[in-house]
């Protein structure tokens, strides 16, 4: 009998023993934030006025993510945040130029509030140096 609770108290132990090690948990499996694209700013898009030379908005936001692939007339700034434990958040800003100059800007998303990400963990351009790039890729870490 002291054999089979031993045998039946080391199988238990062993199977939690695993269980643990191979990350099957109850407490769940860690997620992380996932932001994509161009971070845009209701202060980025404020600066934005028709008649603005392309130069002007590189100037402000960086290098758009997307083109119009047929017609280089269109520029697209587009953010995407996937919350690791809640929705999306989606911004788009849409240039469309005649020539050199900006004829038509278009909104999309909410930009009365900054992006979580920046909030929360300083990404983005920083207020203190001179270059503002809307380019996630582009982005420097703060001066300590």
């Amino acid at each position: 009998m002291q054999k089979l609770t031993r045998t039946v108290t080391l199988t238990a132990t062993l199977t939690v023993a695993l269980t643990l090690i191979s990350g099957c948990s109850y407490l769940g499996v860690y997620k992380r934030d996932l932001a994509q694209g161009n971070l845009v700013t209701s202060d980025m898009a404020e600066q934005l006025q028709p008649g603005m030379t392309r130069q002007q908005v590189l100037n402000i936001m960086g290098s758009p993510l997307l083109t119009a692939p047929f017609d280089a007339g269109e520029w697209d700034y587009i953010y995407y945040l996937d919350k690791a434990y809640s929705g999306t958040e989606q911004r788009r800003l849409t240039l469309t130029f005649q020539g050199n100059r900006v004829a038509d800007i278009e909104r999309y998303g909410d930009f009365s509030e900054p992006p979580a990400v920046a909030d929360e963990r300083g990404i983005g351009p920083t207020e203190s140096s001179g270059e503002q790039t809307g380019n996630l890729l582009n982005v420097r870490p703060e001066d300590s």
